[in-house]
């Protein structure tokens, strides 16, 4: 019988996330625990390795590298971590995107040393206006060719944890090495962070974020520039009261430089209302113009944003459906400047408001939960897009629409997901409809199919199919990534990932053998290949060419108790 059930140890209403701290109980022990000791572990490692970058010609590498972690218990619930010539080669590679983007994209922190009570210091402000970035430190930007390169860490220190049942503090110090070839100094990264719980669930938390150049033998503009820093201090205040009905957070954060410009700052927050019948969320948020947190994450600077979400849920008393319901949902983004639109609401609000709107979207939204865990999402959107800045919306490279025109598209956004209680489930989204000056269709998905308790084989793909007027170019995007995860035993794993992306003419595969020869002790072997390929030419699915770069490495890491 195909039941879907999940247990809890405390009640949990049915509108909430079943993992939620609001509603868990109090714990009581029959005797108190017992005193562990000393508790002070050492992970040192060795990795060798071998790469050569085909695309520029440069002869291979061999290196060989040691360091090593050290965790120290401080506290019950406050350790000290500790880290020397860090190595991250056994982290997996991003998923690739389709990147039809006129702003960064976010991809999410995976390195394990900045993981761990990661909220400490990554929870501050909002998505899309971050103070603290942990993927800034370790990765700077070539100017020369224009990408995202390594960059070498000496070493650093984490202290995070509670210092009693309602304080948390958090320390980082990353000190970044020297690259004199592309004018680099050694740089240190600092995050200070404390926690303060408030009222019942709420708490109040202040951050300090300092990035400092500490050599001067090599010169260049700010963030390559010694004697100079870029600083952010701020305060939030995050609120959740014990039943769970409202959360929300206000923050406000300001940048530092030796510029000293006005508008550094960023403010803003939420504030959400959830029963069972009904959820409703309001968002706004207010980014100056040159708030720059160098260790941050900042989407976009000059604007003010206001956002509204409301749903209201039904849930049939018998049948398959757990609950269902219609929604409501707009997002804004302005500013102070003057923007002519042609779009008849852009223009209201212009006029109205004196404000000069950038970009709206309006939702009719619809979405059903099956008991089965299968569930469906679909909503009609209106968009609006001022364009700032000349911008190709095919992602090729091609002509640029100009600067200072808008475009007022109609959408089709939807996803399904399947029972993912099943050997076989998938998941299929689309957002389709005009887009700027043409039309788009778009298909993504992941087909997953579970052999327990062995692993699962899986295909993500995305599809895009741009058609736009003359003289604009057309595109056809794919990005296929097929992996497989298998376990052949509790202590060996395998891992492959490949992805093809036919925007950047790209074939990726990353594939991780781990050996964990005794608790929390690992051998790793990475191999990781870059060809040149070419999408549907002449029937074929991708051709693949030459090499682009090509690495492999061994590393072995040992678990020590001291």
């Amino acid at each position: 019988m195909n039941v879907a059930e999940r247990s809890t140890w405390s009640p949990i209403p049915r509108n909430f996330d079943i993992v939620n701290m609001a509603f868990n109980r109090e714990l009581i022990w029959d005797k108190p625990l017992r005193n562990p000791g000393q508790n002070v572990s050492l992970i040192p490692y060795v990795a060798t390795g071998y790469d050569k970058n085909f695309e520029k010609g440069t002869p291979a590498n061999t290196n060989l590298q040691v360091g090593g972690d050290a965790k120290v218990a401080i506290g019950p619930a406050l350790n000290l971590d500790l880290t020397v010539n860090p190595d991250f080669s056994q982290v997996e590679v991003d998923e690739q995107v389709t990147n039809l983007d006129r702003f960064e994209i976010f991809f999410p922190e995976r390195r394990q040393f900045f993981l761990e009570n990661a909220d400490l210091f990554a929870g501050f402000g909002v998505d899309g206006t971050r103070p603290f970035f942990s993927r800034r430190i370790g990765v700077v930007r070539d100017e020369s060719i224009g990408q995202n390169i390594q960059n070498t860490i000496y070493g650093g220190a984490r202290l995070s944890g509670k210092i009693n049942n309602n304080t948390r503090v958090g320390f980082l110090t990353m000190q970044a090495g020297e690259d004199a070839s592309i004018g680099l100094p050694s740089t240190n990264y600092t995050v200070a962070t404390v926690q303060q719980k408030v009222l019942t669930r709420s708490n109040v938390g202040f951050i300090f974020v300092n990035k400092q150049a500490f050599q001067d033998s090599v010169g260049g503009d700010f963030t390559m520039s010694p004697l100079k820093y870029s600083r952010v201090a701020g305060a939030d205040f995050n609120l959740a009261t014990a039943d769970n009905r409202w959360n929300g957070k206000v923050f406000y954060h300001h940048s530092f430089d030796e510029n000293n410009l006005d508008s550094a700052f960023a403010f803003g927050g939420f504030i959400n209302y959830s029963t069972p019948e009904w959820n409703v969320d309001l968002f706004a948020r207010n980014v100056g113009a040159n708030y720059d947190p160098e260790v941050g994450f900042v989407r976009r600077r000059d604007i003010r944003q206001i956002a509204h979400t409301t749903w209201r849920n039904f849930y049939p008393s018998s049948g398959k459906v757990q609950s269902h319901g219609p929604g409501f949902d707009f997002d804004m983004v302005f500013n102070s400047l003057e923007v002519d639109a042609t779009d008849e609401i852009a223009n209201w609000l212009n006029s109205t408001f004196n404000i000069g709107v950038l970009d709206y979207d309006i939702n009719l939204m619809y979405r059903i939960r099956w008991r089965s865990t299968a569930n469906f999402n679909i909503r009609f959107r209106k968009e609006y897009t001022y364009l700032f800045n000349s911008f190709d919306p095919s992602g090729t490279g091609g002509l640029k629409l100009p600067a200072g025109t808008d475009y007022n598209p109609k959408l089709i956004v939807a996803s399904y997901n399947s029972d993912a209680r099943k050997k076989f489930f998938f998941n299929l989204s689309t957002r389709s409809g005009e887009y700027f000056n043409g039309t788009r269709l778009n298909l993504s998905g992941t087909v997953t199919y579970r052999y327990q308790p062995k692993g699962f084989a899986s295909l993500a793909f995305t599809y895009n199919r741009i058609r736009l007027p003359e003289p604009y170019n057309s595109a056809d995007l794919f990005l296929i990534g097929p992996r497989i995860d298998l376990t052949f035993s509790k202590s060996v794993f395998w891992t492959t990932f490949v992805q093809f992306n036919s925007q950047i003419s790209n074939l990726n595969i990353n594939s991780r053998l781990q050996w964990r020869f005794k608790p929390v002790s690992d051998f790793f072997l990475v191999y990781t290949d870059n060809y040149f390929a070419e999408s549907f030419e002449e029937g074929t699915v991708f051709r693949v060419g030459q090499p682009r770069a090509r690495a492999i490495v061994a590393k072995l890491t040992y678990w020590l108790n001291l």
